[in-house]
Protein backbone atom coordinates (compact mmCIF):
# COMPACT_ATOMS: atom_id res chain seq x y z
CA UNK A 1 0.00 0.00 0.00
CA UNK A 2 1.40 3.59 -0.99
CA UNK A 3 1.11 5.93 1.55
CA UNK A 4 1.10 10.07 0.93
CA UNK A 5 2.83 11.96 3.81
CA UNK A 6 3.53 15.52 4.11
CA UNK A 7 7.34 16.32 4.98
CA UNK A 8 8.04 19.24 6.99
CA UNK A 9 12.34 18.74 6.78
CA UNK A 10 12.34 21.61 9.24
CA UNK A 11 15.34 24.59 9.89
CA UNK A 12 18.69 23.85 11.66
CA UNK A 13 19.87 20.19 11.12
CA UNK A 14 15.95 19.43 10.56
CA UNK A 15 16.66 19.08 6.63
CA UNK A 16 19.64 16.30 7.39
CA UNK A 17 17.85 14.55 9.58
CA UNK A 18 14.72 14.47 7.77
CA UNK A 19 17.13 13.19 4.56
CA UNK A 20 18.83 10.27 6.57
CA UNK A 21 14.85 8.93 8.18
CA UNK A 22 13.17 9.09 4.45
CA UNK A 23 16.35 7.06 3.24
CA UNK A 24 15.74 4.61 6.14
CA UNK A 25 12.04 4.55 5.60
CA UNK A 26 12.55 3.76 1.93
CA UNK A 27 15.44 1.05 2.88
CA UNK A 28 12.39 -0.69 4.49
CA UNK A 29 10.29 -1.21 1.75
CA UNK A 30 7.50 1.12 3.23
CA UNK A 31 6.03 3.12 -0.57
CA UNK A 32 5.69 6.52 0.48
CA UNK A 33 4.76 9.31 -1.30
CA UNK A 34 6.15 12.80 -0.13
CA UNK A 35 4.84 16.29 -0.22
CA UNK A 36 7.73 18.12 1.12
CA UNK A 37 6.68 21.44 2.14
CA UNK A 38 8.18 24.27 3.86
CA UNK A 39 6.42 24.69 7.66
CA UNK A 40 7.26 28.77 7.79
CA UNK A 41 6.60 31.50 5.18
CA UNK A 42 7.71 34.71 5.04
CA UNK A 43 5.52 37.29 7.88
CA UNK A 44 5.61 40.14 4.99
CA UNK A 45 4.04 38.13 2.30
CA UNK A 46 0.99 36.60 3.60
CA UNK A 47 -0.87 39.06 5.73
CA UNK A 48 1.61 38.86 8.84
CA UNK A 49 0.83 35.15 9.57
CA UNK A 50 4.40 33.15 10.22
CA UNK A 51 2.58 29.91 9.83
CA UNK A 52 2.81 28.52 6.06
CA UNK A 53 -1.21 27.60 4.88
CA UNK A 54 -0.18 25.38 2.10
CA UNK A 55 1.51 23.33 5.02
CA UNK A 56 -1.80 22.95 6.95
CA UNK A 57 -3.90 22.12 4.00
CA UNK A 58 -0.80 19.54 2.81
CA UNK A 59 -1.18 18.28 6.38
CA UNK A 60 -5.77 18.31 5.82
CA UNK A 61 -5.19 16.43 2.10
CA UNK A 62 -2.95 13.90 3.33
CA UNK A 63 -3.80 13.25 7.11
CA UNK A 64 -0.45 12.67 8.11
CA UNK A 65 2.59 14.64 8.36
CA UNK A 66 6.67 14.09 9.74
CA UNK A 67 8.05 17.13 10.78
CA UNK A 68 11.12 18.38 11.87
CA UNK A 69 12.87 20.64 14.42
CA UNK A 70 12.02 24.79 13.79
CA UNK A 71 13.34 27.24 15.88
CA UNK A 72 10.66 29.67 18.05
CA UNK A 73 11.99 32.83 19.28
CA UNK A 74 12.66 33.30 23.19
CA UNK A 75 10.73 36.80 24.92
CA UNK A 76 9.78 38.02 21.61
CA UNK A 77 9.57 37.81 18.05
CA UNK A 78 7.61 35.67 15.72
CA UNK A 79 5.08 33.31 17.55
CA UNK A 80 5.92 29.40 17.57
CA UNK A 81 5.36 27.62 14.39
CA UNK A 82 4.85 24.65 16.10
CA UNK A 83 2.20 25.68 18.28
CA UNK A 84 0.27 27.45 15.63
CA UNK A 85 0.47 23.94 13.20
CA UNK A 86 -0.91 21.71 16.33
CA UNK A 87 -3.31 24.45 17.42
CA UNK A 88 -4.57 25.23 13.98
CA UNK A 89 -4.86 21.38 12.87
CA UNK A 90 -6.72 20.37 15.79
CA UNK A 91 -3.99 17.96 16.99
CA UNK A 92 -5.11 18.09 20.66
CA UNK A 93 -2.78 15.08 21.94
CA UNK A 94 0.67 15.18 22.18
CA UNK A 95 2.11 11.60 22.52
CA UNK A 96 5.58 11.31 24.31
CA UNK A 97 6.91 7.51 25.08
CA UNK A 98 10.03 7.71 26.54
CA UNK A 99 12.06 4.22 27.22
CA UNK A 100 15.83 3.27 27.69
CA UNK A 101 17.47 2.44 24.13
CA UNK A 102 20.33 -0.03 24.46
CA UNK A 103 23.70 1.47 25.05
CA UNK A 104 22.69 5.08 25.69
CA UNK A 105 24.08 6.12 28.81
CA UNK A 106 21.20 7.32 31.70
CA UNK A 107 20.69 7.48 35.09
CA UNK A 108 17.97 4.77 35.12
CA UNK A 109 17.19 1.56 33.66
CA UNK A 110 13.87 0.33 32.48
CA UNK A 111 11.91 3.30 32.17
CA UNK A 112 8.96 2.97 29.82
CA UNK A 113 6.40 5.60 30.41
CA UNK A 114 4.09 7.21 28.35
CA UNK A 115 3.11 10.90 28.62
CA UNK A 116 -0.11 12.23 27.14
CA UNK A 117 -0.53 15.89 27.23
CA UNK A 118 -3.44 17.91 26.05
CA UNK A 119 -2.11 20.62 23.38
CA UNK A 120 -4.54 23.13 22.16
CA UNK A 121 -5.14 25.25 25.83
CA UNK A 122 -3.97 26.52 29.30
CA UNK A 123 -1.72 28.69 29.46
CA UNK A 124 -0.45 27.68 25.60
CA UNK A 125 -3.60 29.42 24.49
CA UNK A 126 -1.54 32.52 23.99
CA UNK A 127 -4.02 34.75 25.27
CA UNK A 128 -1.96 37.46 26.80
CA UNK A 129 -1.92 41.45 27.30
CA UNK A 130 -0.35 44.31 28.70
CA UNK A 131 -3.27 45.21 31.17
CA UNK A 132 -0.62 49.03 31.89
CA UNK A 133 3.01 49.29 31.50
CA UNK A 134 4.86 46.88 33.52
CA UNK A 135 2.30 44.58 34.32
CA UNK A 136 1.33 41.82 32.02
CA UNK A 137 -1.32 39.13 32.40
CA UNK A 138 -1.74 35.88 30.42
CA UNK A 139 -4.69 33.68 30.92
CA UNK A 140 -5.30 30.14 31.94
CA UNK A 141 -8.23 28.39 29.62
CA UNK A 142 -9.07 24.81 30.98
CA UNK A 143 -12.45 23.58 29.26
CA UNK A 144 -14.68 20.26 30.22
CA UNK A 145 -14.76 19.15 26.34
CA UNK A 146 -10.89 19.63 25.81
CA UNK A 147 -10.00 17.63 29.16
CA UNK A 148 -12.32 14.91 28.41
CA UNK A 149 -11.45 13.98 25.06
CA UNK A 150 -7.55 13.88 25.68
CA UNK A 151 -8.83 11.97 28.76
CA UNK A 152 -10.59 9.55 26.19
CA UNK A 153 -7.54 9.30 24.17
CA UNK A 154 -5.08 8.35 27.05
CA UNK A 155 -7.43 5.67 28.42
CA UNK A 156 -7.89 4.39 25.02
CA UNK A 157 -4.50 3.91 24.24
CA UNK A 158 -3.98 2.57 27.26
CA UNK A 159 -6.08 -0.22 26.74
CA UNK A 160 -5.15 -0.75 23.43
CA UNK A 161 -1.23 -0.94 24.65
CA UNK A 162 -1.59 -3.17 27.77
CA UNK A 163 -0.88 -0.49 29.93
CA UNK A 164 -2.21 -0.52 33.67
CA UNK A 165 -2.22 2.77 35.46
CA UNK A 166 -2.48 6.65 34.25
CA UNK A 167 -1.40 9.18 36.73
CA UNK A 168 -3.27 12.27 36.54
CA UNK A 169 -0.90 15.21 36.87
CA UNK A 170 -2.34 18.83 38.33
CA UNK A 171 -2.27 21.74 41.09
CA UNK A 172 -5.59 21.50 42.00
CA UNK A 173 -4.96 22.39 45.47
CA UNK A 174 -4.06 26.15 44.20
CA UNK A 175 -6.20 26.45 40.68
CA UNK A 176 -9.38 24.81 42.08
CA UNK A 177 -11.51 25.88 39.51
CA UNK A 178 -9.38 25.15 36.53
CA UNK A 179 -7.29 22.36 37.30
CA UNK A 180 -9.73 20.95 39.16
CA UNK A 181 -12.14 21.15 36.25
CA UNK A 182 -8.95 18.94 34.69
CA UNK A 183 -9.31 16.16 37.37
CA UNK A 184 -13.54 16.39 37.36
CA UNK A 185 -13.33 15.29 33.31
CA UNK A 186 -10.91 12.65 33.86
CA UNK A 187 -12.64 10.96 36.50
CA UNK A 188 -15.39 10.66 34.76
CA UNK A 189 -13.92 9.27 32.08
CA UNK A 190 -12.06 6.85 34.53
CA UNK A 191 -15.21 5.50 35.79
CA UNK A 192 -15.72 3.87 32.29
CA UNK A 193 -12.24 2.06 32.76
CA UNK A 194 -12.01 0.17 35.76
CA UNK A 195 -9.49 -2.24 34.13
CA UNK A 196 -7.01 0.88 34.41
CA UNK A 197 -5.43 2.04 37.72
CA UNK A 198 -6.34 5.65 38.19
CA UNK A 199 -4.28 8.30 40.30
CA UNK A 200 -3.29 11.87 40.78
CA UNK A 201 -0.42 13.33 41.88
CA UNK A 202 0.24 17.09 42.38
CA UNK A 203 2.86 18.51 39.63
CA UNK A 204 5.88 19.36 41.85
CA UNK A 205 5.47 16.10 44.32
CA UNK A 206 5.10 14.31 40.45
CA UNK A 207 8.50 15.83 39.62
CA UNK A 208 9.92 15.12 42.46
CA UNK A 209 8.95 11.63 42.39
CA UNK A 210 10.09 11.20 38.64
CA UNK A 211 13.69 11.54 39.96
CA UNK A 212 13.41 9.80 43.26
CA UNK A 213 11.61 6.24 41.63
CA UNK A 214 10.51 7.12 37.47
CA UNK A 215 9.62 3.29 37.25
CA UNK A 216 6.77 3.37 39.51
CA UNK A 217 4.90 5.29 36.40
CA UNK A 218 2.86 4.07 33.62
CA UNK A 219 1.51 6.53 32.10
CA UNK A 220 1.35 10.35 32.85
CA UNK A 221 -2.03 12.19 31.57
CA UNK A 222 -1.03 16.06 31.50
CA UNK A 223 -2.70 19.77 30.78
CA UNK A 224 -0.63 21.52 28.19
CA UNK A 225 1.83 23.51 30.30
CA UNK A 226 2.99 20.84 32.51
CA UNK A 227 3.12 18.32 29.79
CA UNK A 228 5.65 20.37 28.12
CA UNK A 229 7.66 20.94 31.53
CA UNK A 230 7.30 16.90 32.30
CA UNK A 231 8.04 15.25 28.95
CA UNK A 232 11.34 16.89 28.32
CA UNK A 233 12.45 15.94 32.13
CA UNK A 234 11.37 12.11 31.05
CA UNK A 235 13.48 12.48 28.18
CA UNK A 236 16.40 13.44 30.09
CA UNK A 237 16.09 10.05 31.98
CA UNK A 238 16.68 8.28 28.89
CA UNK A 239 19.27 10.45 27.60
CA UNK A 240 17.49 13.71 26.73
CA UNK A 241 15.32 14.35 23.52
CA UNK A 242 17.84 13.32 20.98
CA UNK A 243 16.86 9.99 21.84
CA UNK A 244 12.97 10.50 22.08
CA UNK A 245 9.54 10.37 19.80
CA UNK A 246 6.92 13.17 19.74
CA UNK A 247 3.01 12.35 18.10
CA UNK A 248 0.32 14.91 17.90
CA UNK A 249 -2.52 13.35 17.15
CA UNK A 250 -6.08 14.63 16.11
CA UNK A 251 -9.38 13.12 15.24
CA UNK A 252 -8.44 14.18 11.44
CA UNK A 253 -4.90 14.02 10.88
CA UNK A 254 -1.42 13.13 13.00
CA UNK A 255 2.00 15.50 12.68
CA UNK A 256 4.69 12.86 13.76
CA UNK A 257 8.20 15.73 14.87
CA UNK A 258 11.31 15.48 16.29
CA UNK A 259 10.84 17.85 19.15
CA UNK A 260 14.93 18.97 20.05
CA UNK A 261 15.76 21.98 18.56
CA UNK A 262 17.32 23.19 15.40
CA UNK A 263 21.30 22.99 16.53
CA UNK A 264 22.06 25.95 14.29
CA UNK A 265 26.08 25.22 15.71
CA UNK A 266 26.21 22.35 13.50
CA UNK A 267 23.50 22.62 10.60
CA UNK A 268 24.86 21.45 7.40
CA UNK A 269 28.00 19.12 9.06
CA UNK A 270 26.85 16.28 8.92
CA UNK A 271 27.02 15.27 12.56
CA UNK A 272 23.08 15.47 13.28
CA UNK A 273 21.59 12.46 15.16
CA UNK A 274 18.65 11.62 13.02
CA UNK A 275 17.15 8.87 15.58
CA UNK A 276 14.20 11.39 17.33
CA UNK A 277 12.91 11.91 13.79
CA UNK A 278 13.40 8.50 13.20
CA UNK A 279 11.90 7.05 16.68
CA UNK A 280 9.00 9.65 15.63
CA UNK A 281 8.46 8.06 12.44
CA UNK A 282 8.14 4.56 13.35
CA UNK A 283 5.37 6.19 15.73
CA UNK A 284 3.94 7.25 12.34
CA UNK A 285 4.19 3.91 10.53
CA UNK A 286 2.18 2.37 13.55
CA UNK A 287 -0.15 4.98 13.06
CA UNK A 288 0.02 3.98 9.04
CA UNK A 289 -1.00 0.05 10.22
CA UNK A 290 2.53 -0.31 8.71
CA UNK A 291 3.82 -2.40 11.75
CA UNK A 292 5.89 -4.91 10.24
CA UNK A 293 8.53 -2.02 8.73
CA UNK A 294 7.63 -0.25 12.04
CA UNK A 295 9.16 -3.15 14.43
CA UNK A 296 12.31 -3.90 11.58
CA UNK A 297 13.46 -0.33 11.39
CA UNK A 298 12.91 -0.04 15.53
CA UNK A 299 15.05 -3.76 15.49
CA UNK A 300 17.58 -1.98 13.39
CA UNK A 301 17.72 1.16 15.47
CA UNK A 302 18.20 -1.31 18.81
CA UNK A 303 21.02 -2.72 17.04
CA UNK A 304 23.05 -0.35 16.46
CA UNK A 305 22.43 0.89 19.53
CA UNK A 306 23.75 -1.93 21.48
CA UNK A 307 26.71 -2.99 19.44
CA UNK A 308 28.01 0.72 20.22
CA UNK A 309 30.15 1.54 17.45
CA UNK A 310 28.24 3.99 15.56
CA UNK A 311 27.02 6.79 17.87
CA UNK A 312 26.80 10.20 16.81
CA UNK A 313 28.72 13.47 18.38
CA UNK A 314 25.81 14.00 20.96
CA UNK A 315 26.36 10.42 22.34
CA UNK A 316 29.80 10.50 22.95
CA UNK A 317 30.70 9.39 19.51
CA UNK A 318 32.37 9.75 16.20
CA UNK A 319 29.66 8.71 13.95
CA UNK A 320 28.38 11.03 11.19
CA UNK A 321 24.62 11.40 10.15
CA UNK A 322 25.33 9.50 7.00
CA UNK A 323 27.51 6.72 8.88
CA UNK A 324 24.77 6.18 11.00
CA UNK A 325 22.18 5.97 8.69
CA UNK A 326 24.00 3.74 6.31
CA UNK A 327 25.24 1.15 10.10
CA UNK A 328 21.07 1.40 10.82
CA UNK A 329 19.99 0.47 6.47
CA UNK A 330 22.43 -2.65 7.11
CA UNK A 331 20.93 -3.74 10.41
CA UNK A 332 17.60 -3.71 8.98
CA UNK A 333 16.18 -7.53 9.07
CA UNK A 334 14.81 -9.02 6.13
CA UNK A 335 10.84 -9.11 5.67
Amino acid sequence: MRHKVTLIAGEGIGPEVASATRRILEASGVLIDWEEIAGRTDSSSEQGQVINQAAVESVRRNHVALKGPMATAIAGGAPSVNVALRKTLDLYANLRPVKNLPGVSSRYDNIDIVLVRENTEDLYSGLEHEVVPGVVESIKIITERASTRIARFAFEYARKFGRKKIHAIHKANIMKLSDGLFLKSIRAVAEHHKEIEYKEMIVDNACMQMVLNPQQFDMLLLPNLYGDVMSDLAAGLVGGLGVVPSANIGDESAMFEAVHGTAPDIAGKGLANPTALLMSSILMLDHLGERSAARRIEAALETVYREGKNHTKDLGGHTTTQQFTDALIAALPKP
